[in-house]
């Protein structure tokens, strides 16, 4: 398990060495100049220069790189042209954010995702399963601003249940539970109807195994069949969606943010993107790439749960 476990991170570092090569490509074949921008307009030339020596501009772009790859070993990422704070400050004051509302959206999506996937496959060829798959393809078709402003427009303004826009609080209070409603409906929409999608085909496919037909040969009750027997063997490919939406969540959920103003990484990324700010990009993106590493690792191990026959050497 062990030895998995630091084949797996030693893997890790050249993802994380592309993704800061990737922001770094990015930002500075990107127009605009960040030096000018902390200077200000009608700044002069002299002052200009004096701060990109400052922030490191200067130098080549190879020795930008390695700088901040060696910073960020170390756990720095600079500060922020913008505010001047420290990067790891602004991430780790939005991140919890961001964090909070893609576990909730995951909640949901896999509450109403697996439950309607098993209801579809052990009644194949029926209404309902007409109507889930229905449901399901209008999940992943619907644009996630367009169902955020439809929610804010029924839930807030015409019934008045829930606030339009922001974070209410931690979520043990009743106005932190009203405040990620609707986001978490908005952002985990499409997962559940692919998590719906995928149980359904992975749990057809396991029913007609010869063990679930001696199963209910031997008198099981079909619960237990489902249950026990085929719905575990079935959730394997779940799981991996389910990691892979985590990580998707975590770095996707720029819009939702942005629709119901929720204080996150994604509002945070817009707007260190607008300003070119580049240290809080880079940040932002090496962490966000580590996050879903680290979640991958995680889905790897959860397979050992599902199935008590998977072991890693």
């Amino acid at each position: 398990m062990w030895r998995y476990i630091v084949r797996k991170l030693l893997a890790a570092i050249p993802v994380l060495l592309g993704a800061a090569l990737l922001a770094f490509l990015i930002l500075h074949l990107s127009p605009g100049d960040p030096a000018r921008l902390v200077a200000g307009e009608g700044a002069f030339e002299e002052d200009v220069l004096l701060i990109r020596k400052k922030l490191g501009l200067d130098q080549p772009f190879l020795v930008q790189y390695l700088r901040f790859v060696g910073s960020s070993l170390r756990g720095e990422f600079g500060r922020s042209l913008r505010t001047g704070r420290l990067v790891r400050d602004e991430v780790a004051a939005r991140f919890p954010n961001t964090f909070e509302l893609a576990v909730a959206s995951l909640i949901l999506s896999i509450g109403i995702g697996v439950v309607a996937g098993v209801a579809a496959a052990i009644r194949p060829n029926t209404a309902y399963d007409y109507g889930a798959t229905l449901v399901a393809l209008a999940g992943i078709s619907t644009p996630v601003f367009w169902l955020g402003l439809l929610l804010m427009l029924l839930f807030s303004y015409y019934l008045g249940w829930l606030p339009a826009s922001g974070r209410g609080g931690p979520l043990w209070t009743l106005a932190g539970l009203q405040s990620i409603i609707m986001p978490a409906i908005a952002l985990g929409t499409p997962s559940a109807a692919i998590i719906a999608r995928l149980t359904r085909s992975s749990l057809l496919e396991v029913l007609r195994q010869d063990y679930v037909r001696t199963a209910r040969s031997k008198g099981l009750i079909e619960r237990a069949v489902i249950g026990h027997h085929a719905l575990r063997n079935a959730l394997i490919p779940v799981v991996t969606v389910v990691g892979l939406r985590l990580g998707a969540l975590l770095g996707g959920a720029v819009i939702t943010e942005q629709v119901f103003s929720w204080p996150g990484i994604g509002t945070l990324i817009v707007t260190a993107i607008n300003t070119r700010d580049y240290p809080m990009v880079q940040g932002t993106m090496l962490i966000a790439a580590l996050v879903f590493v680290v979640v991958n690792l995680c889905v790897d191990l959860a397979y050992a749960l599902v199935d008590p026959r998977i072991r890693y050497e």
